[in-house]
């Protein structure tokens, strides 16, 4: 019998995380994250290899976000899925599934955007930001400032016209030689460093947006006329001087952004929201100016399954479901 209670069964699999996670009248009752460590091996991930890991892993965690939320798959009103941005194979097991089990429950399918389940992360637990809101959105894939004018109205103001800022985080770390993802690598560093400490070049774009391949290789000219003993003697004020670049080219443009929109309410989304320095420097940046600022738990922050369900819950309430044939667009526009 099906339960009277809105309950979604939500699946993320855009790159190298198998997640799902069941919410149940807005409130998010169980989320399960399957890593790859796989990848640590090659330094980044592997399409073909994250796809393969998605198939032998989302029958297990689909599985267990059922059992966790003491749920059974018949009293599921809705599956909703990411069908995009992400890597293509496997977007697709994500897909699939989803598909498979709507249809053999007879339910609605419910397509998510990736990135606007980032920012509704930041709905999942309160205090929740009151709409409009300026999100700064970061990540290994995106780095974008979006005007939220409600949960599924968004316009983007700026984004980066290369690489992204996790991507820079990471290719840095590997250019010292740590381990990946490098991200959080750097910032438990840094942590120790002076962020004064060595200079490297800010890239000014135009309007909002933003471009990181020019600190990149700066960073690259930086590591090559260094030595290895150098390097590993000033690893913690390298990685204070860089993240803190990296930081302000980030806030000089969110703070643009607050500006040209007149709001003072903020928020952050993306893995790379959870990195310390950037919360730390944004905190600062609220006190001075007066904004109302939020940041979603760090688990929700890197890629999961709850801020699918979050979003599915909240396009089911205008009835937004996606036929069968629906794809995975691996460069879903927003």
């Amino acid at each position: 019998m099906i339960s009277t209670s809105l309950t979604i069964l939500a699946i993320e699999s855009s790159c190298d995380e198998t997640a799902a996670a069941v919410i149940q009248e807005g409130k998010i009752i169980s989320n399960v994250v399957s890593s790859q460590p796989i990848h640590h091996t090659y330094g980044g991930v592997v399409p073909e290899l994250a796809a393969r890991a998605h198939q032998a892993n989302i029958v297990p965690v689909v599985t267990e976000a059922l059992a966790a939320a003491a749920i059974n798959k018949t009293a599921l009103h809705a599956i909703g899925f990411t069908q995009g941005p992400g890597l293509l194979g496997a977007l697709l097991i994500g897909n699939c599934f989803a598909k498979a089990l709507a249809f053999s429950l007879d339910i609605p399918l419910i397509a998510v955007h990736h990135m606007r389940a980032h920012i509704l992360a930041n709905f999942i637990d309160p205090p929740v930001p009151s709409f409009p809101f300026v999100c700064l959105t970061v990540s290994g894939g995106h780095t974008q400032l979006v005007w939220v004018k409600d949960y599924l109205t968004m316009e983007v103001l700026g984004e980066t016209q290369d690489d992204a800022v996790g991507e820079a985080f990471d290719k840095i770390a590997k250019l010292m030689g740590m381990g990946y993802p490098g991200g959080h690598l750097i910032d438990h560093y840094a942590k120790k460093g002076n962020p004064h400490a060595f200079v490297f070049p800010i890239t000014h774009m135009p309007q909002l947006n933003f471009s990181f391949s020019g600190i990149k290789t700066a960073f690259a000219l930086f590591i090559q006329k260094k030595s290895a003993a150098f390097v590993e003697t000033h690893l913690a004020d390298i990685c204070a001087s860089i993240q803190a670049a990296l930081v302000r080219m980030l806030l000089d443009k969110l703070v643009e952004a607050v500006q040209q929109t007149n709001t003072g309410v903020v928020a952050l989304a993306g893995g790379v929201a959870a990195n310390s320095y950037l919360q730390q420097q944004l905190k600062i940046l609220a006190s001075q100016y007066n904004w109302e600022i939020f940041i979603p738990a760090t688990p929700y922050c890197t890629d999961n399954a709850a801020m699918v369900a979050i979003t599915a819950y909240h396009q089911y309430q205008i009835r937004s479901f996606a036929p069968l044939s629906t794809p995975s667009l691996p460069r879903m526009p927003f």
